[in-house]
C-alpha cells in the first residue's frame, strides 16, 4: 500500500494531520490542527489515483470497480476511509481518510488538550460505570467518535458489548466485543443486511451493552427499545446541534421506523431511555470540544423534554480569553446508587452525586 499511496504517505504519517481528503488526483487537502490546508502533493495521474484507492479499498474486501457509488472502507490501523465515485462526484473520484489516532481513546489526553475537564471526565466515568445511557451529539467531524472510543474504557471488565455500525470505526477498549457492520445486498439484492436487521440480531446474542456508532435512521427506535428493557449503559452518536436537539432528532429518526407509536408514547421512552447527552463542538480555530452535558428529566405536564443542565462552558477561571467545561452547581439524578457502587467518585465529583457539597 506503501508505494501507491506515496504522494499522502508523510500525512498519513504525520501526527499533526488527523484528515487527508483526496478531491481529485492532483487536490489534496489536510487537516492540521483543526484547519484545513491545500498541499502541493498530487498523483502522477488519474490512473495512479484510482489505482491508490483499490489498493485501500482492498483491505476490507472491496473495489473501487463494484457498482456502489458510495464505499466505506479502513485500513489495517482503523483510520476511516470514504470514497465517492464519478460521476456521484461530479468533479471526479473523491477519497477522504479520517485517520484513526491511539491517543484520542484515552480521556486524560483529550482533558491535557482541553477537550473536556478533569471533573467533567470524571462524571462521565461515572455514568458509564453507572449504567446510564449515553448519547454523544454533535456535527461532522466534531470528535463524537473519539469521546465515545475513550469512554467505552470504563465500561466494567466482564461485560458483553455488542457494537453496531454502518462502517466499521470504533476501536474499544474491551476485551469482549461483537462487532456488527452493516452489509450492503449484492447486485441481484440478496445477502444484505441493514443497521435495523443487525440490532434485532444483536438483541439475541445477549449483550450487556449495546453500542451505535452512529445513529441515523428507523433504528433508532430499536435502540430506544433496547435501552428501556434493561440494556443499561447503552451509548451511541448522532449528529445534533444541542441536547435538546438530540432528543428531538432522535424522535424524529424512530418515526421513520415502520412502527407507528402516539407521539406522547414516543417522547416518553425517549426520555425514558436517555439519560445523559454529551455535546461535542467544533469551534472557531478547528479546536474540538465538549461544550455541554445535561441529564434527561421525565416529561413535563406537556409532553415536553427536559433536561438538567450538568455542565456547561464559562470563562477559564485561569482569566484567559478561553472558555472551558464547568459544573452548574446541579446535582446528579443518580446520586445515590452511583456514590454507593462507583469507586471513581473523588473529590472532583463528590458534590455532583451527594446530598450536601463539601
Amino acid at each position: 500500500m506503501g508505494h501507491h499511496l506515496a504522494p499522502i504517505k508523510a500525512y498519513l504519517d504525520d501526527p499533526s494531520v488527523s484528515e487527508v481528503m483526496v478531491n481529485r488526483a492532483d487536490e489534496i487537502y489536510v487537516e492540521r490542527h483543526g484547519a484545513l490546508e491545500r498541499t502541493s502533493a498530487k498523483f502522477a495521474d488519474h490512473e495512479a489515483y484510482e489505482t491508490a484507492i483499490n489498493n485501500v479499498l482492498q483491505f476490507t474486501g472491496k473495489s473501487l470497480y463494484q457498482p456502489d457509488p458510495l464505499i466505506d472502507a479502513r485500513l489495517p490501523d482503523g483510520s476511516r476511509v470514504h470514497v465517492v465515485k464519478a460521476p456521484a462526484s461530479r468533479f471526479g473520484t473523491t477519497m477522504t481518510i479520517r485517520k484513526f489516532s491511539p491517543s484520542m481513546l484515552d480521556l486524560d489526553w483529550l482533558c491535557e488538550i482541553g477537550t473536556l475537564t478533569p471533573q467533567a471526565a470524571e462524571y462521565l466515568t461515572v455514568a458509564v460505570e453507572a449504567e446510564r445511557n449515553t448519547l454523544v451529539a454533535g456535527g461532522t467531524s466534531s470528535g463524537k467518535t473519539s469521546l465515545l472510543n475513550a469512554l467505552s474504557r470504563y465500561a466494567p471488565s466482564g461485560e458483553r458489548i455488542v457494537v453496531i455500525e454502518d462502517a466499521a470505526e470504533l476501536q474499544l477498549q474491551q476485551d469482549h466485543i461483537v462487532s456488527l457492520e452493516r452489509q450492503p445486498p449484492d447486485e441481484q439484492g440478496r445477502g444484505g443486511a441493514d443497521i435495523r436487521e443487525l440490532f434485532r440480531s444483536a438483541l439475541r446474542l445477549r449483550p450487556d451493552r449495546i453500542i451505535v456508532g452512529e445513529v441515523r435512521g428507523g433504528e433508532a427506535l430499536e435502540m430506544i427499545q433496547a435501552m428501556t428493557a434493561g440494556h443499561g449503559g447503552s451509548m451511541g452518536t448522532l449528529h445534533a446541534n444541542s441536547p435538546a436537539d438530540a432528543l428531538n432528532r432522535l424522535e424524529t429518526m424512530a418515526l421513520m421506523s415502520e412502527v407507528e407509536l402516539p407521539l406522547h408514547a414516543l417522547r416518553a421512552q425517549v426520555a425514558s431511555a436517555v439519560d445523559v447527552v454529551v455535546q461535542m463542538s467544533r469551534v472557531v480555530g478547528g479546536e474540538r470540544l465538549v461544550t455541554g452535558v445535561c441529564e434527561v428529566l421525565p416529561l413535563d405536564d406537556e409532553g415536553r423534554y427536559q433536561l438538567r443542565e450538568m455542565f456547561r462552558l464559562a470563562p477559564s477561571a485561569e482569566g484567559e480569553k478561553r472558555l472551558e467545561l464547568v459544573w452548574t452547581g446541579e446535582r446528579s439524578s443518580a446520586a445515590d446508587p452511583v456514590t454507593r457502587q462507583s469507586a471513581s467518585v473523588t473529590e472532583l465529583t463528590r458534590p455532583i452525586f451527594t446530598e450536601t457539597t463539601e
